[in-house]
């Protein structure tokens, strides 16, 4: 960081995790966020919906319009759920796994800030901080207020926040695009399959244990422990690990050869359905050749088709698509974060097309696969320049 740009604690320029200082009525209309309307991709979560106060005034966060929300909880603050809430109304309310981070005006600009607590490092350093037991993980409030932000003036907090704002933009278009393929994969899915939550064409119904040769949740309790992790061992795939259909390993969790071996029953191979099973549903990958040797994580469960019966591009469609994801968020369990026991798994009931149907569809897949990896590089490229922006920002050299 330069010497000639001031710092302050974030405690110091902000407030965190203020009361509601407002009367309202029983009757009032307030915006309201759960955790599933902050999309880690942005830097924006604008509300869906409202409720009445009396709904929400008690179990529940308050904020206001342009406060920066920042999820405390694993493996949501991993993934970068840090955004500034736009709202419709003044006053909001969502999940308690936020901490909500108020700049005072005459101290902080709050893009400013929202971009400063998306850096990679500053997650980093937040996940390092949690307490709690694994799988109940929480970033906690004294992490935020200790850190030292690089404090430039108002107008110049303002024109940095404006450049990553037009960079972060071009990622976003590219990430549109992207998704435009997944909604061209959506569309042929519906058009061969129906859809799964009226199944039109009549396709005979099945239970998941009954159409794939194994389901398997992760290692939890006293198999795995915080302190079995290690730098540059196996990794795990847990559901931060999970994105837009693909499996991105970081380094931050991975165990010894040792410890890999004694977790034989939880290996992962090619072929495999990885599925998260807390936080967002329908969360999946499969497992590619190229990337074993892989564990399940404790947060996530794998399924391995029968291939008589089905195939892995079809079982990770048919789990992703939206309708078995609204079902699965029904039979989820847990009030602020959902998560799937493997008899929900094994009970879920899938249309069951015939696998030349499924392998049809993987070949429309694979050639959408194709595209996709163009796409992706392009989107790698501005994510690099992005990260340096990041950097030269807050050490004043931008």
């Amino acid at each position: 960081m330069s010497s000639s740009v001031p710092t302050a604690k974030l405690v110091d320029v902000a407030d965190l995790n203020p009361p509601l200082a407002a009367s309202l009525s029983a009757w009032d209309e307030v915006c309201f966020m759960p955790m599933a309307a902050v999309d880690a991709d942005s830097v924006t979560a604008v509300d869906r919906e409202t409720r009445v106060y009396s709904e929400v005034s008690k179990g529940y966060t308050p904020f206001l319009n342009g406060d920066v929300l920042v999820a405390k909880i694993t493996p949501c603050f991993e993934n970068g759920k840090i955004a500034q809430a736009r709202l419709s109304r003044r006053y909001g309310f969502g999940s308690t796994e936020f901490h909500v981070v108020r700049p005072r005006a005459d101290r902080a600009d709050a893009r400013y800030l929202v971009h400063f607590l998306r850096q990679d490092r500053i997650r980093q350093q937040g996940e390092s901080r949690m307490t709690g037991s694994a799988g109940q993980r929480r970033v906690p409030e004294h992490f935020l207020a200790g850190l030292t932000i690089p404090l430039p003036p108002l107008p110049e907090q303002r024109r940095i926040a404006e450049i990553l704002d037009k960079a972060d933009a071009l990622r976003a278009k590219r990430r549109a695009a992207l998704a435009q393929l997944d909604i061209l994969t959506q569309s042929i899915f519906l058009d061969l399959f129906g859809d799964p939550a009226t199944n039109p064409k009549g396709w005979p119904v099945a239970t998941l244990k009954n159409c794939v040769a194994r389901i398997q949740i992760g290692p939890f309790g006293s198999l795995l422990h915080q302190e079995d992790y290690v730098d540059d061992g196996i990794p795990l795939v847990n559901p931060k690990h999970i994105q837009s259909g693909v499996i991105e390993i970081g380094g931050d969790e991975t165990v010894t050869p040792e410890k890999f071996r004694e977790l034989g029953v939880y290996h992962l191979a090619p072929g495999d359905v990885v599925m998260g099973r807390r936080g967002e549903m329908g969360r999946c990958a499969i497992v590619e050749a190229d990337s074993c040797p892989l564990l399940c994580g404790t947060g996530s469960l794998f399924l391995r088709p029968d291939n008589p019966r089905t195939t892995s591009v079809f079982l990770r469609a048919m789990l992703s698509s939206e309708a078995i994801k609204a079902r699965l968020e029904r039979l989820s369990l847990g009030q602020t974060l959902p998560n799937l026991n493997s008899r929900i798994v094994e009970c879920l009931e899938i249309p069951l097309p015939p696998v030349t149907v499924q392998r049809d569809f993987a070949d429309h897949v694979l050639a959408s696969k194709a595209l996709r990896g163009i796409q992706q590089n392009s989107l790698a490229w501005l994510d690099a320049l992005f990260a340096s922006l990041q950097h030269r920002a807050f050490r004043g050299e931008l």
